[in-house]
């Protein structure tokens, strides 16, 4: 028992440590965004249901003896994949012809592809050893500790390792682990075969009569329609694990803590649910459901991080013990493990894939988490089905009420919207306002990224942050005359091309290919702007990495995700670069307005660590004065320079704060950061 056991903990708890750890590694080549986890899940999911599904063929198609041959084998082979650090030849080039989650896919099946396919078919494999072994014991607890092992593998990531070690670090320890578990399981392996033995006899089920006295479950080969249902609960958890996921981290940095949390409670219904019937108190968790399901859908729009955070993790955790307590109470017998096992996969896969590949290439806007609530209480209600009248009824108006929710959150959400388009990067939208002034506004998620005045005597006024009172105002209006070139992280509505004047360079990075065509087709700043523009799509990081020096002499950095600016474009090498295409004199300026992060004691040690000063200027604009400064925003943006004279400037003296230094505060690197030291 002990040996199963620690090769199944072991396994479970390598499973899922890998997953923060080689997210984090490849999140900044692809943007930083919300999706690159949600992608790695797609991958994580559908490899989980090849390795399920070998489990399920190898343990009815292969002898004992060829099945231990064939997986020792293979454990051998994925030794030489090690280390699991991905090759910088997967950074995406400056013509990569594949989208993003094609390319990380890709990067993910060549770096760890079959050390995670081994290590998702070792779970339900052992188990199908265990009962091969002991047919008078229920290997279905060892499922649970397996999920035990995966939450503790996740907890343990943000607060005891992310905080320690660097990326490199994580990788190679992980590696050795791996190593570890390749001889358990080997081992494993071979004590079962050499155990059991060799005649056909003992490679059949054992008795119906046996396993009842076991306890468990009948033997009968379950229906189709038994295991669709099975798909069905699988893939609902699914879909709302991802869809509470991206519907938290919309406007907060994709970062390990953030990932954590929810697939930590969706890991504990699931340890829970397997490990004794006493968890899943049936009537209790339907009722929760039935409160949970219409309120989840009323505050589906809410991104106040307050609210929506507690309710949602509350209504994930309940959701989730509904679907896998359901998943329990329908199991098969121990001879059918694996093909329990296997449908539960695919509807793990299922749910990944609709959630993290359909959604943005179907849906115009974050529509997936309502659409799933609508789903989940449909299915909830079809369970109910059969049930005295009164569990029926209920059933049925909270079906109604939850889809009625939905449908009218998502009427209310699209209401007075001009533009909508979504793809790998989020959502963009633009919406007119005629009160107290006419505006056009561009939102990336629910955040405003800039807008302009439709009136032609205001359109070229810098509004929200670039206003004339903001850290960049004050800049411009401070810095020498004669031409100037700018670089700028970040398009948005192109609000910052308002200071653009004759004989001036300004040069966009905009990784978004659609920001770029809203910037240009819903808004005039570029087109009116008379100095020379240009947009160049792809990572600004990436694309400054690439290009030789531009000598800018003002170098934006404004490339925000919703509320939330990407961590690779604040750590020391990034500072390099960005140092690299700077003049002697020039200056940066970092975008620091934001609801939950707090990026100043991080900027200031980079200035302080390449020898520049770095001061805030606030702005805060009374926007009762009047229609014009009522679209002017409060914004904090961190001025870095090496241009004394600059800073003595009236506008920018006037306001400028220095940054105070956060005593033991780290320099950020590539290799080490972590975002939950500078959350508000």
């Amino acid at each position: 028992m002990r040996l199963y056991a620690a090769t199944i903990f072991l396994s479970a708890f390598l499973l899922f440590l890998v997953q923060p750890i080689i997210a984090k590694q490849i999140l900044p080549w692809f943007g930083g965004s919300g999706s690159v986890w949600a992608t790695c899940l797609v991958f994580f999911q559908t490899v989980l249901l090849f390795g399920y599904a070998y489990a399920d063929w190898s343990t009815r198609s292969l002898k004992p003896r060829t099945q231990c041959i064939v997986h020792v084998t293979l454990l051998l082979v994925s030794l030489a994949l090690l280390p699991i650090i991905p090759d910088v030849r997967w950074k995406p080039g400056a013509d990569e012809a594949t989208g993003p989650a094609l390319s990380i896919l890709a990067l993910l099946g060549a770096t760890i592809g079959l050390q995670y396919f081994l290590l998702s078919s070792t779970s339900p494999l052992a188990q199908a050893w265990f009962w091969r072994r002991f047919h008078h014991a229920v290997p279905y607890r060892l499922f649970a500790l397996s999920n035990f092992a995966s939450l503790l593998a996740l907890l343990m990531y943000p607060v005891l390792i992310e905080p320690v070690f660097t990326l490199k670090r994580q990788g190679i320890a992980w590696s050795i682990g791996y190593a570890v578990f390749v001889v358990l399981c080997a081992a494993t392996a071979i004590v079962t075969v050499r155990r059991s033995n060799a005649d056909a006899a003992d490679m059949q089920p054992a008795p119906e009569a046996e396993a009842a006295a076991a306890g468990a479950p009948a033997e009968a080969a379950p229906a189709l329609r038994q295991r669709l249902l099975w798909v069905a609960l699988a893939a609902m958890s699914s879909c709302l694990l991802l869809a509470v996921t991206n519907h938290l981290t919309q406007n907060i940095p994709s970062i390990p803590f953030l990932w954590v949390v929810p697939l930590s409670l969706y890991l504990i219904t699931f340890i829970l649910c397997f490990d004794h019937p006493r968890w899943y108190v049936r009537p209790l968790f339907l009722a929760a459901a039935a409160i949970m399901l219409p309120v989840m859908a009323w505050f589906s729009e809410s991104l106040d991080l307050w609210v929506a955070g507690p309710l949602y993790a509350t209504g994930l955790f309940v959701l989730c013990m509904v679907c896998h307590g359901e998943l329990y109470r329908t199991r098969p017998g121990p001879r059918h493990l694996t093909t329990f096992y296997l449908m539960i996969a695919v509807g793990g896969a299922l749910g990944a894939l609709a959630i993290g590949v359909g959604a943005p290439v179907v849906l115009r806007g974050y529509y997936e988490l309502a659409i799933t609530l609508g789903l989940c209480a449909l299915l909830f209600a079809w369970r109910a089905r059969g049930a005295n009248l009164p569990t029926t009824a209920g059933a049925l108006a909270v079906c109604v009420a939850t889809v009625g929710i939905a449908v009218y959150q998502l009427r209310d959400y699209g209401t007075d919207t001009r533009v909508m388009v979504r793809n790998f990067y989020g959502m963009v939208r633009t919406r007119d306002f005629h009160d107290p002034a006419n505006f056009r506004a561009m939102y990336h998620g629910a955040i405003n990224h800039g807008g302009q005045f439709l009136d032609p005597q205001y359109r070229r006024l810098p509004t929200t942050y670039f206003s004339p009172t903001s850290g960049y105002g004050r800049v411009f209006e401070s810095l020498p005359p004669g031409p100037r070139k700018v670089g700028v992280l970040g398009l948005g509505a192109g609000a910052l091309g308002a200071y653009a004047r004759r004989g001036d360079t300004f040069r966009f990075y905009e990784i978004d290919p659609q920001v770029a065509a809203v910037a240009v087709t819903e808004f005039s700043y570029l087109r009116d702007a008379q100095a020379q523009t240009d947009i160049v799509l792809g990572d600004g990081r990436l694309s400054l990495e690439r290009e030789a020096p531009q000598q800018y002499d003002v170098l934006a950095i404004d490339a925000f995700s919703g509320d939330s600016i990407p961590m690779h474009l604040i750590t020391r090498e990034a500072m390099a670069t960005y140092l690299k295409h700077l003049k002697p004199d020039g200056v940066i300026i970092f975008q620091a307005t934001n609801r939950f992060v707090d990026i100043a004691p991080v900027v200031e040690r980079l200035a302080a660590e390449f020898g520049y000063l770095a001061v805030m200027v606030s702005d805060f604009p009374d926007n009762s004065k009047g229609p014009i400064d009522y679209w002017m925003s409060h914004t904090d943006q961190i001025i870095v320079t090496r241009n004394a004279r600059l800073l003595q400037a009236d506008a920018i003296k006037s306001v400028a704060v220095a940054l105070k230094t956060r005593p033991g505060f780290q320099v950020w690197t590539d290799d080490f950061y972590n975002l939950v030291h500078v959350l508000k």
